[in-house]
């Protein structure tokens, strides 16, 4: 702070010099729109009392100042004094003559030059000063590694909650970097690299901190796109600078984060193989075999696609171990969410294991939003602890989004999207594999979704049955069949359902071996096109074999549609009511719906 304090105190007087120079420069020199003919008109016209000459003492040039009748001064600069004398003496005008110095070159010239030199060396060593000291300029530190050095990592496996199996798979990666001559003296070789594969938000990078913390040794951290610049070369360089620091530094460990920005396949552009992106990858592929086998270098990186990592760099050799690490179980969601409710106060209504069994499917980074986010709307109410519905509102405000009580809605919207909701919820709640309903509201979201019915999945299953999928299309397509049958007619709002449902039933037919086409694979198996490798490759699929993919996909949405139409006109009473309530309340709970079924019959709205 000090040395930016004195640099622009540099700065500032380099300034204020310059300018004391040009104003010196301009105040030796200057000039008037008067001139020698003006002069002479004067002085024919009479109008000129008198005139008083600055003259140079080495050279016959100088300021004329004249003295005019009425009352003004005017100034013009003559290349020959002499002549301006002898002309005024001639219609006798009074002549002063001063003389002064001749111009004085060092502070026209010399000064203002030598400043403006001085202030570009002062912005070019600046450019070229270290960013956080220590002698090297940036120009020189360009090609240098951007790894953040860590060299006492305060997170342990204790800091990761939910990753048992994760944290096994690594504790081997732990103890070889604690006692490597464990596993030398039985020739043991342990993986150079280890990839983190998963969705965002389930701990990879929070895995990776904890296996240095345990270890007790320095942990770079890199993110993938450090490496790669618009300058041919820089990549490479910092690649194996980044190497270089940590065998000075071993043993330790290499994070790279997001490692699918440098390491994705080659080939796959126009341009062919010769960019910046894959000369990195080449010298990322060649430092990993450089450095010797248990040399205490272990490098961890983490992606969340690695379909599209090239094939090199996950040889053996290079990432020899995979480890995919996955959304939380129910007991992980838990143990998540006791971690991040360490700092927070909880109600006495706020049961963990309650909120883990309906979180299916989030991930840790989840379930920490949906806790701040409750523990802001508990500040907001200006309470001390969080409650049971501080949870609820966010769990709805974190899967849904925001809800927008203000918007004006008419009638006629409220009655259509309490029936396209109702008949989600009523096939959800009547149909066994489908899980059961959270929530059911009819105001708008930030999704721009005219309302919603959120579901609770009843178990983390890891296979889907056929039937399921049918029973979750049958849930999808309810809120069209509700139009249908209420008001003989259809809106645009079911068209989200429309486009999942379509996906859905197509990957049955194309990936899940679930129609009539049989046990065929019609799916690419490349979730993403790479125009460089896909475009001269044929299609796998005749146009007469897509023609029967797209009849099989219409007569499984139609049979789904049919089942779903025949359940909701057997619970059209249901229908009513449910529709009914939403009206009145805008939003019931889980409760409040099932208790519908248990009602007597009601009649239309």
């Amino acid at each position: 702070m000090l040395k930016k304090q004195n640099q622009s105190f540099v700065f500032l007087v380099i300034v204020l010099l310059l300018a004391a120079a040009i104003w010196v420069s301009f105040s030796t020199r200057q000039s008037s729109n008067y001139t020698k003919e003006a002069f002479e008109d004067a002085v024919a016209n009479g109008d000129v009392v008198s005139i008083t000459i600055a003259q140079n003492k080495e050279v016959p040039t100088g300021t004329i100042q004249v003295a005019l009748s009425n009352g003004a001064v005017r100034q013009f600069h003559a290349t020959d004094v002499r002549e301006i004398e002898s002309f005024a003496k001639e219609h006798s005008i009074a002549v002063k003559v001063n003389d002064v110095p001749a111009d004085n070159w060092f502070l026209i010239y010399v000064l203002p030059s030598l400043l403006v030199l001085i202030l570009f060396v002062f912005f070019f060593s600046s450019m070229m000063s270290n960013q956080g000291g220590g002698g090297n300029s940036r120009m020189m530190n360009f090609g240098k590694s951007r790894a953040q050095l860590i060299q006492d990592c305060k997170v342990t496996f204790e800091d990761v909650a939910g990753l048992q199996e994760e944290k096994d798979d690594l504790d081997e990666i732990v103890d070889f970097l604690k006692k490597p001559e464990k596993y030398t003296e039985v020739g043991a070789r342990i993986p150079k690299g280890v990839l983190l594969e998963g969705r965002p938000g389930t701990g990879k990078t929070l895995l990776a901190k904890a296996i240095a913390g345990e270890a007790k040794v320095p942990f770079f951290s890199i993110s993938g796109s450090d490496f790669v610049e618009m300058f041919v070369g820089v990549g490479a360089s910092r690649v194996r600078d980044l190497f270089s620091e940590a065998k000075k530094n071993a043993p330790c460990i290499i994070f790279i984060d997001e490692i699918d920005a440098v390491a994705r396949r080659r080939g796959t552009g126009m341009g062919g193989g010769h960019d910046e992106r894959e000369q990195t990858l080449n010298q990322l592929l060649v430092e990993m075999d450089g450095f010797g086998v248990n040399e205490g270098i272990i490098v961890l990186a983490a992606t969340n696609r690695v379909d599209i990592l090239d094939p090199a760099i996950l040889r053996p050799g290079r990432f020899d171990r995979k480890i995919t690490v996955s959304a939380p179980d129910v007991q992980g969601r838990e143990d998540i969410l006791k971690v991040h409710s360490k700092n927070k106060p909880l109600g006495s209504d706020v049961d963990l294991k309650e909120v883990a069994r309906s979180t299916s499917g989030f991930t840790g980074a989840d379930l920490e939003n949906l806790l701040n986010e409750a523990a802001i709307k508990a500040a907001k109410d200006e309470r001390k602890f969080l409650n049971a519905e501080d949870i609820k509102k966010s769990f709805i405000k974190v899967g849904i989004g925001t809800e927008k009580r203000s918007h004006i809605i008419s009638d006629r919207d409220k009655k259509i999207t309490a029936y396209h909701e109702s008949g989600h919820a009523i096939l959800m709640h009547l149909l066994p594999l489908t899980g059961s309903v959270y929530t059911v509201s009819i105001i708008p979201t930030g999704e721009g979704a005219a309302g919603y019915m959120m579901p609770v999945p009843d178990n983390d299953d890891m296979h889907q049955t056929k039937e399921q999928i049918r029973q979750r299309l049958m849930v999808t397509l309810g809120g069209r069949v509700a139009e249908e049958l209420i008001f003989d007619d259809v809106t645009t709002g079911a068209s989200s359902d429309i486009k999942k449902a379509t996906q859905n039933a197509r990957s049955m037919v194309t990936r899940f071996g679930m129609s009539s086409l049989g046990l065929i694979c019609y799916e690419n198996d490349e979730e993403e096109v790479f125009i460089g490798r896909d475009l001269a490759h044929a299609k796998t699929t005749s146009e007469a074999k897509a023609a029967e993919i797209d009849a099989e996909v219409k007569r499984i949405i139609d049979e789904c549609h049919d089942e779903a139409s025949r359940i909701l006109e057997e619970n059209i009473e249901i229908l009513h009511r449910c529709a009914k309530l939403l009206i009145e309340k805008e939003r019931i709970s889980r409760d409040e719906f099932e208790s519908l079924f248990q009602q007597p019959a009601a009649g239309t709205l």
